[in-house]
């Protein structure tokens, strides 16, 4: 009888900057072969584990905001040593995303949707997911940069892994670490295993997540969305996102695109954060240069320029920021804190109302002896 590991093992098929049908490269893989028959390993004697950490280091050496790999300030989208997963519907453009984030951990782009990324030492792409339409769409991104330094810096695996990572959850840090790779893209998580609506399944794919973590590598996942609502309406909370809970939970953040498949604008939302929420905006991809930007829907600094003796209130933002006449009281939180954000980087100015149940107002910083706190919200 045929093991689900020996179903899903394919050939040791990696090939360096595969993206571009560059030759194979010469990292041996043989021994992940190898261990498929090989028996369970004892458990490591007491003084072959790892050094424990003390109380103190642990709980008080931390940082003011989390170290980003990709973001700046508490605007994070993807901390160190916390995984990044981007979910989304087919053919909305979280593969195209994707490699963009690779490019720019390879150093040959600053940033992505305008925030800065950390550049790292090499990315393992495991491309499982229709590795042939992922060279094409990678094509478009990669086709001209050097080939040489795509060779060095860029190690991609064709098709499954070589055992399910919720099975045998030792195999990611393995290949990272045989790849010498510091950063591994998952495309997509639906292929690295089988079964995630299980919850044993998904807490054992957490387990290799954090064992890769651990080891210091940067984990990017890409994955799959369910449908909620109404004629297919957008989903908003992490309940959306497709199978254990383990599979968000052991995530440090999420990003859910949303829109048709080949949409040339999509909605972009930040369901969780490693500090401050990023977005929600809109995405305009370029499928053809294979490029992404933002488009701001939203630009509060205007709006309180154009708001005059009136400024602007976290209402008012909220109400932009969202696109609703309703907003909810935690999306009119959201909105006073970006504001907020705005005066302390010195941009807008904040007027405290002067009676109970009057809102505060927000004006451009150079615009704050004109203002009249007096004025009535017209919300």
């Amino acid at each position: 009888m045929t093991t689900h590991d020996e179903a899903v093992l394919p050939p040791a098929a990696v090939r360096v900057a595969g993206l571009l049908g560059a030759p194979d490269s010469g990292i041996d893989w043989s021994d992940l072969d190898e261990q498929r028959d090989a028996a369970p390993q004892a458990a490591p004697a007491a003084e072959a584990l790892p050094a424990f950490r003390t109380g103190g280091a642990f709980f008080q050496d931390v940082p003011e905001t989390p170290p980003a790999v990709w973001g700046h300030g508490s605007d994070v989208l993807w901390a160190e040593g916390e995984a990044l997963l981007i979910a989304a519907p087919q053919g909305v453009g979280k593969t195209t995303l994707a490699h963009q984030l690779i490019r720019a951990r390879l150093g040959l782009q600053e940033g992505v949707l305008g925030f800065p990324v950390v550049p790292g030492r090499r990315v393992l792409l495991l491309a499982m997911d229709r590795p042939s339409q992922t060279r094409r769409a990678g094509h478009r991104i990669f086709a001209q940069d050097d080939p040489a330094y795509l060779n060095d810096r860029l190690v991609v695996w064709e098709g499954p892994p070589p055992f399910d990572l919720a099975q045998r959850t030792d195999i990611l840090a393995a290949m990272c670490e045989r790849a010498g790779a510091d950063t591994v893209v998952l495309d997509s998580l639906k292929d690295a295993a089988v079964g995630l609506s299980d919850d044993a399944v998904g807490s054992g794919y957490n387990r290799a997540r954090q064992k890769a973590l651990a080891a210091g590598v940067q984990v990017l996942e890409l994955h799959h969305v369910v449908k909620r609502g109404p004629n297919g309406a957008a989903p908003n909370t992490m309940a959306d996102i497709y199978g254990s809970v383990w599979i968000t939970s052991g995530a440090g953040s999420i990003v859910l695109l949303w829109g048709e498949a080949g949409d040339p604008v999509i909605s972009f939302r930040h369901l969780k954060q490693p500090t401050d929420e990023v977005g929600p905006f809109q995405l305009v991809h370029d499928h053809q240069a294979g490029t992404t930007r933002v488009r701001h829907s939203a630009d509060l600094l205007e709006m309180a320029r154009l708001g005059g003796v009136h400024g602007l209130t976290a209402i008012a933002a909220a109400e932009a920021i969202f696109e609703t006449k309703k907003p909810t009281a935690a999306q009119r939180e959201k909105a006073r804190r970006r504001l907020d954000k705005l005066v302390n980087s010195g941009h807008l100015a904040r007027v405290e109302p002067d009676a109970p149940g009057n809102p505060a107002r927000y004006y451009p910083a150079r615009a704050t002896p004109h203002a009249d706190p007096h004025a009535q919200d017209p919300a």
